[in-house]
């Protein structure tokens, strides 16, 4: 008898085999982290960068992160009191959402959180981050630090770039070789959400407006099989 070719439903889980077998050994992982640790943090990342994290993992060589997918995470710990992992658990999984991760320790709460309350890295914002100040561009030259500095502290922006930055809105011209404004130029408002031109006109100007921070949300202590808000502990 001929198969039929009407279109069968096939499950992601079965066509994506390496996608499977990530989310498997993640849960593994965090099921293992936490037989191992006395602490399971859920944290938060504001403005991600990588070589940051990196730095921080190597702070805490001790300890181990987890920053992957958050509903393969929330099922390893356990979503409800009859699937968690340790008892109660599951009370740290509803903070498992966003762009969170795992952090797993044997260090006190309170210098984790000390360290970590303290512990910013400012760094040139992206497409989609929004400005904590008001950047303008003063009339005349352009210098490359957008008037950040006095001219005689500063160097003329190289007139190979006025067309790159005409490209990215600014109104500019040459003039004798130099790149000239005729009037003030405000690259961004505090409170924009900034656009890739906008962003890209901040790093030639070597203005820094995203700060990358981890925000601790909750922890789990295996010795009280409690869970406490890190936000409630502040107020």
């Amino acid at each position: 008898m001929p198969k039929s070719k009407r279109q069968k439903v096939v499950h992601l889980s079965q066509t994506d085999k390496k996608g499977k077998e990530l989310s498997q050994k993640l849960f593994a992982n965090v099921q293992e982290a936490a037989d191992n640790f006395q602490f399971i943090f859920v944290f938060a990342v504001e403005n991600m960068r990588n070589s940051y994290l990196k730095q921080v993992r190597a702070e805490f060589s001790d300890s181990r992160f987890f920053f992957g997918k958050t509903k393969v995470m929330a099922k390893a710990l356990g979503q409800t009191p009859a699937e968690e992992h340790l008892t109660n658990l599951s009370k740290l999984a509803p903070h498992l959402v966003g762009n969170v991760g795992l952090f797993f320790t044997n260090r006190e709460p309170a210098e984790v959180l000390e360290y970590f309350s303290a512990y910013s890295q400012t760094d040139f914002a992206r497409a989609g981050v929004t400005a904590n100040q008001t950047f303008t561009v003063p009339a005349g030259v352009v210098y490359s630090t957008g008037g950040q500095q006095s001219a005689e502290d500063d160097v003329a922006l190289p007139h190979s770039q006025e067309t790159t930055i005409r490209k990215w809105g600014m109104p500019t011209k040459l003039d004798k070789g130099k790149v000239v404004l005729d009037a003030p130029y405000t690259v961004c408002k505090e409170g924009q959400v900034l656009n890739s031109h906008q962003t890209a006109l901040l790093k030639m100007f070597g203005v820094a407006m995203a700060d990358f921070k981890i925000d601790m949300k909750a922890y789990y202590s295996t010795a009280t099989e409690a869970v406490t808000e890190v936000n409630a502990m502040e107020e």
